[in-house]
């Protein structure tokens, strides 16, 4: 190995689309410097490459507006002189779920092969923590390396290395490891990701810039083989570059200086690697720091935003795409184009900046535009794929309860069966404008008595809610729109065993049900609620009592509000000195009971609670000061203003935990609103659903973590306790919680954070991301009894993100019989999570995922469904990579510790 030092120059800029401008003010700047790239690199041959930044993304936005540059475009990447991909856009990782994190991946590398070139790097310059299956998800791709600019080494204000010894690696350059053992070469911005901007030309200039840059590379770097990054954040390019590299050279004879691009970079340096790489396991979460810079509040700003993402990526990953699958394995085409759109008009609010929620107000306008014209196209593929699946499902079974019957189908898209509360709207007579509509009959139409019946005969009690007359219209393929008035009802019932991937169908009739359970209720006393599996009591206070029927384990004080004051930022939370945390532990509640059937109870709990109205107006000054938010001496204002908090606490017949529904008017300024689950039980870790892994995190910080907030990311659950018993809390885009360290192992879950500042570099004020007005959340509780019965709990959880979908179907004889699975699984391990079944990219093959949430090896053990000529085990991005089953076989696949398992069925 040669010990010659060689300097790679990475030519970049760092495009955030949008952050402190909205996204067309950056879109001008982009323009303008892609425009005078194109210009350096066709007039200066010894201007080498660029990096466009690790996202595809940048030339869909440039050629927007210069279409007509294409083809100049092309050129300068078939002469490898522009590097692109291999992502779509720069996501946030712990924001984004699983699937997002992968369609990001195959979008940006199907954009980037059209284009006839791929960075090989996984770039995560500013990623704010990384997610601990990256190397898995890269490997799986074909990329064995990657680079960061946080999570591992400290770093603080502005982005700097700190000046501590405290490293978890002695190098830039490590080996990042998954937990089911897939390793890339990791690559950390020790300098961060502008170590190299605006290089000197002149002599004089240009020694004292190499010798402070060089000195801190060599600290930090583990071979020869050094990264300077020549750009910075929306950086214009440095046109006279040759020149500088020119200059270096004459000034340090003895060290190569290369313009460089990462491909080469990585080559070179996997020759020159020392032995003694140190091996860093799963996330990347800065915790060697003290905790003042990791950004990891971004996860409860602006939460109304990670709300609408969860609803649109949840609509399109375990919604759509499995429905639209069911339809192709029946017969329809698969919209491969309206789901691309459908996936990039979300992931367009994935950069760091945008769904983190730290940027200028205008930026956050457009998003949430953006996530409804994603779930538009997205519930017109669910509308259009369940019309088609509808078509084929016979309902003979039901011709005979008479011509008032009224079938219906509920899909099941979820890896698990499922048993739940069903809510669909029925049409009981519908008249078309064209035939003629008399609303006197319509309304006047009798209904009677209802009941569910199933295939089988079998009833369930339902309630029935009268809707009237509602007009409507059909939009049919082959004449004009067909507008018509219908008597509606809506029914609610429990629905039982509906089959993973699949469905099964109901049918409403005429007629009431005799059995003598349907007289029980829920309700055992005063404010007292319970099935087999949980007891619920409520006290004066508003706070749950639970108790696990299975084990008697009881947790008190569950659903406790708390809110202190926030000083700081949407990137940081920070509590003002000496604030006291209110909460709701000592305000008497009202209690009401509004649901009161034999599958369900609902109690509504409300709290008039009074909260400061704001900070102080110190507040502002230091903000308008650039006063660190650390050092800031604000304090909450003696103001009160009233605050009412309504609770919806629900029980349902068969569930294992309460689903709690909370809703509330924010009228305070500077503050943060959590809700509590003591679990009084002892242990030194915890759990969080992450991407496409549970992790297990400590309950206490590293040393020298001196923020006294701990909050970390989730994605669908936190769950904490022992080997005895432990609580699962599930969620709906509440991506923020805390394990407090109060003798109690309590978890916090942030409802709402209220700031009105940017924050980072300067000062912009940001009004909107005090979150004023109506805001309604959702979590369930979930009880467990520790070990095996835990995964249970986590397979509820993640059940629990997914919507049921119904549609009301004819009585027709068809193809499908009323109960079907589309893939039917012989054994459903609680190891195993599904997570994906769509339609490849670049293939007619149905693909399907899961992941092993645990440390030991399990099976997938499926049936084949009709019609299928080979199953082959894939990886991420849909390459074939060994057969797995024959003809007339099943699939009995191992899926070794912590892996992310995807099988192709060719059709």
């Amino acid at each position: 190995m040669s010990n010659k030092k060689t300097v790679h120059i990475i030519s970049h800029t760092h495009w955030d689309r949008e952050w402190y401008l909205p996204y067309e003010k950056h879109h001008v700047g982009l323009i303008k410097l892609m425009d005078q790239l194109i210009e350096t690199l066709e007039q200066q041959l010894d201007y080498r490459s660029f990096h466009l930044d690790g996202q595809t993304i940048i030339l869909d936005d440039y050629l927007q507006v210069r279409p007509e540059m294409r083809d100049k475009v092309q050129q300068l990447i078939n002469d490898g002189r522009l590097q692109i991909g291999p992502w779509y856009i720069l996501q946030d990782e712990f924001l984004t779920s699983g699937e997002v994190n992968i369609r990001n991946l195959q979008y940006g590398m199907k954009d980037a092969k059209a284009w006839g070139s791929l960075a090989k790097v996984g770039y995560f310059p500013d990623s704010f923590g990384n997610i601990g299956q990256a190397p898995q998800i890269l490997r799986q791709a074909g990329i064995g390396h990657a680079v960061f600019g946080r999570g591992v080494k400290p770093t603080g204000f502005n982005n700097m290395v700190a000046d501590t010894d405290v490293f978890e690696t002695p190098y830039s350059e490590m080996v990042w490891r998954s937990p089911d053992g897939s390793t890339v070469l990791g690559m950390l911005f020790a300098n961060w990701y502008c170590n190299g901007n605006e290089i000197p030309v002149n002599t004089k200039e240009a020694k004292i810039y190499w010798d402070d840059r060089l000195a801190s590379m060599e600290k930090y770097a583990a071979t020869p083989n050094m990264l300077m990054m020549n750009g910075c954040d929306h950086q214009p390019i440095q046109t006279d570059l040759p020149e500088a590299i020119q200059t270096a050279e004459r000034l340090f004879p003895e060290i190569t200086f290369v313009h460089s691009n990462f491909n080469a970079y990585v080559n070179d340096l996997k020759s020159s690697l020392p032995d003694d790489l140190k091996t860093i396991d799963g996330e990347l979460r800065s915790q060697q720091t003290d905790g003042w810079g990791t950004l990891v509040n971004t996860a409860s700003s602006r939460l109304y935003l990670k709300q609408m993402n969860y609803l649109g990526e949840t609509l399109l990953e375990k919604v759509a795409e499995p429905l639209a699958t069911f339809a192709y394995m029946l017969g329809a085409d698969y919209d491969r184009d309206l789901f691309e759109y459908a996936w990039k008009t979300l992931m367009q609010n994935h950069p760091h900046d945008s769904i983190c929620g730290c940027s200028v107000d205008e930026v956050h306008r457009e998003m949430v535009t953006r996530f409804a014209k994603s779930k538009d196209v997205t519930q017109s593929l669910v509308d259009d794929s369940l019309s088609y699946i509808q078509a084929h499902v016979d309902t003979t079974i039901f011709e005979k309860y008479g011509k008032d019957t009224l079938p219906f189908t509920v899909f099941n898209t979820t890896g698990q069966n499922r048993t739940g509360i069903i809510s669909v709207v029925l049409d009981v007579k519908r008249e078309y404008f064209a035939a003629g509509v008399i609303k006197d009959q319509l309304k006047t139409f009798p209904l009677g008595d209802k009941v569910i019946v199933d295939a089988e005969g079998n009833t369930f009690d339902c309630q029935v809610e009268d809707l009237g007359i509602q007009f409507d219209y059909d939009l049919p393929k082959d004449r004009f729109r067909q507008p018509y008035m219908s008597r509606r009802i809506k029914i609610t019932f429990q629905a039982k065993d509906v089959p993973a991937l699949g469905l099964k169908t109901y049918a409403c009739i005429t007629g009431t049900d005799s059995r003598a359970e349907l007289g029980q209720t829920l309700i055992t006393g005063d404010k007292v609620m319970e099935n087999d599996h949980v007891h619920v009591q409520i006290e004066d206070n508003g706070s749950l009592i639970l108790t696990d029927k299975v084990n008697g384990h009881v947790y008190h004080d569950i659903c406790v509000y708390e809110d202190t004051g926030d000083i700081g930022n949407e990137y940081m939370y920070k509590q003002p000195t000496n604030d006291t945390a209110l909460t709701t532990k000592h305000v008497s509640a009202k209690v009401k009971l509004v649901t009161n059937t034999s599958f369900q109870a609902t109690y509504q709990i409300s709290h008039d609670w009074e909260l400061p109205a704001s900070a102080t107006p110190l507040l502002e000054q230091e903000q308008q000061e650039l006063v660190v938010f650390t050092e800031r001496k604000a304090e909450r204002s003696t103001e009160k203003i009233p605050f009412r908090i309504t609770t919806m606490v629900t029980l349902t017949r068969d569930s294992n935990g309460v689903e709690v529904e909370t809703s509330f008017y924010n009228r305070s300024k500077d503050h943060r609103l959590r809700v509590l689950f003591p679990t009084d039980l002892s242990s030194s870790t915890h759990a969080a659903d992450s991407v496409f892994e549970v992790a297990n995190r400590t309950n206490v910080p590293a040393d020298g973590w001196t923020n006294p907030d701990y909050s970390q990311h989730q994605q669908a659950f936190v769950d904490a306790g022992d080997e005895t018993a432990g609580l699962t809390i599930a969620n709906h885009g509440l991506t923020e919680y805390e394990l407090l360290r109060d003798g109690r192992q309590t978890i916090a879950l942030t409802l709402l954070r209220s700031v009105g500042e940017l924050g980072d570099w300067g000062y912009f004020p940001t009004p909107e991301a005090q979150c004023l007005g109506d805001h309604t959340v959702s979590f369930k509780i979930i009880p467990h009894q520790g070990k095996e019965s835990r995964l249970k709990s986590y397979q509820d959880a993640y059940q629990y993100q997914v919507p049921w979908s119904v549609k009301q179907v004819n009585i027709q004889k068809a193809d499908v019989p009323p109960v079907y699975s589309f893939i039917e699984q012989n054994i459903i391990s609680n190891r195993l999570v599904f997570s994906s079944m769509k339609v490849a990219l670049s293939s007619t093959d149905v693909m399907l995922r899961w992941f092993n949430i645990t440390d030991r090896e399990t099976i997938l053990d499926l049936r084949v469904p009709n019609g299928i000529q080979e199953v082959y085990q894939s990886n991420i991005i849909e390459e074939k990579r060994m057969p797995i089953w024959e003809v007339n076989e099943g699939v009995k696949l191992p899926v070794k510790k912590y892996e992310i398992t995807t099988i192709g069925l060719k059709k």
